[in-house]
């Protein structure tokens, strides 16, 4: 699924990355939940979407270590300029939904994306 069809099923919008020519068309096949970056960086796969509530600098850094290309902040958090510019620097997409995790997760799974880790 295209990472603008992803924003548009959680009604969710970039917040860095905008300026990216390739940045609708990102395919997120994958995702994985967690507010946990030490989860992350044990179970994550390149290329998968992060789906968080931290909106720190660190839920960035960790994105950007596993190779994870897209970070949806949910709940509507302020986002904290360092994050912004950990964002950019790193060429990581930052995006923003005011949906809940739960929800979040229920919609992109029922739109068929996968979890990362399968046990």
């Amino acid at each position: 699924m295209k990472l603008a069809e992803v924003l548009k099923l959680v009604e969710g919008e970039i917040v860095v990355g905008a300026n990216r020519d390739d940045v609708g068309d990102i395919e997120i096949e994958k995702v994985a939940a967690s507010d946990l970056m030490s989860d992350v960086l044990a179970l994550s796969e390149p290329g998968s979407l992060l789906v968080t509530g931290l909106a720190t600098p660190q839920c960035v850094r960790t994105a950007g270590v596993v190779g994870i290309p897209v970070v949806l902040i949910v709940r509507n958090r302020d986002i904290m300029p360092e994050t912004k510019t950990a964002a950019e620097l790193s060429g990581v997409v930052l995006c923003v939904t005011k949906k809940g995790m739960y929800e979040v997760c229920g919609l992109l799974y029922k739109a068929g994306l996968k979890p990362v880790f399968q046990g």
